[in-house]
């Protein structure tokens, strides 16, 4: 298989645009003989500073699947009610107005780049329920107007993040997987839609706070036939520069087969392969599966920035080797 990248998480030049170190960057990415293409960030343009340089730097044969939580999280910043499953109309239509802008971007990208070229948008069923009141009913609200939309070819996917429990404190807190699948099921009758989700790894185990609990969020998203990929970020229990239970896009744990790895990780090798086993014969060359990995300290140099993506790659195609 090949993967996606969530190559914003790794980058030099996310927190301070820099083109030079950006481009670097991309250049090495574009060796990579294994991924197929970059998960890519949206916060309300197509890129998060210059819209025409992205599309002359990616490379002309690299698909890509959108996700929206880095403009999610930063509008929850301003105004808790924000969100596609908001209890309040006014939360709802602003995430829906931010939605509609990530359609535009889609098919600004395939215009530019004169293909079909996103394969997928990741979308996160906002607001924070701890903070704010969210529901199933809101979110099909959402979608049905979604729907009604020219995606320029790409699916929506729902990317399923740690849920509100009063167990312990969230990191997104958002919708219960139960709601998002049937809110997706409904959809995909009555509209005859194609939507499905996505399991992240690290916000599975936050949530459950086990490595166990990712995998019954694999099982009972495929049990529905609704299963798009899986995304891989760590995560630990243990004190560490990437914090404890924290959303920080944690790297893979290093072992003997590779050179780059963090220490306390619980996504090891053997957890990836128990997550892929796991999706069996759901997981298909069309499936969306990929990394997203966060890097420390956040002043490390270029060739880290890289190692630690090939690693986390190697660690998954070794499952299928």
């Amino acid at each position: 298989m090949n993967y996606f990248v969530g190559s914003y998480a790794t980058s030099p030049a996310w927190e301070h645009w820099d083109a030079e170190a950006e481009h670097a960057y991309f250049a090495q990415l574009k060796t990579f003989k294994n991924i197929q293409g970059l998960e890519h960030p949206f916060t309300g343009t197509l890129h998060p500073h210059d819209d025409d340089w992205f599309i002359a730097n990616v490379s002309p044969d690299w698909k890509f699947v959108f996700t929206c939580v880095p403009g999610t999280m930063g509008a929850l910043g301003k105004n808790p009610h924000f969100g596609i499953a908001s209890d309040d109309e006014e939360g709802r239509q602003a995430a829906i107005a931010f939605m509609r802008k990530a359609c535009d971007a889609i098919g600004k990208l395939n215009q530019g780049l004169g293909r079909k070229a996103v394969k997928a948008i990741e979308i996160q069923t906002a607001p924070n329920r701890s903070k704010a009141s969210g529901s199933a009913k809101s979110l099909q609200a959402s979608l049905e107007t979604m729907l009604s939309w020219d995606w320029h070819g790409a699916d929506i996917v729902i990317e399923h993040c740690d849920a509100f429990t009063p167990d312990h404190a969230p990191a997104k807190g958002f919708l219960s997987l139960e709601d998002e699948m049937n809110v997706v099921n409904a959809l995909n009758t009555s509209h005859q839609a194609n939507l499905g989700i996505l399991i992240n790894w690290g916000r599975s185990a936050i949530e459950t706070m086990s490595t166990d609990g990712v995998l019954a969020h694999i099982e009972k998203v495929k049990a529905q036939g609704l299963l798009k990929g899986l995304m891989f970020s760590g995560v630990t229990d243990q004190e560490s520069p990437y914090g404890i239970w924290k959303d920080t896009h944690m790297p893979a744990a290093k072992n003997l087969s590779v050179d780059f790895g963090a220490e306390h990780s619980l996504l090891t090798e053997q957890e990836i392969h128990r997550s892929l086993a796991a999706c069996g014969n759901a997981l298909t060359q069309d499936s969306i599966v990929g990394i997203k990995l966060g890097v420390r300290p956040k002043d490390a140099d270029l060739d880290t920035r890289v190692g630690y993506n090939q690693s986390a790659l190697a660690m998954i195609e070794r499952f299928f080797k």
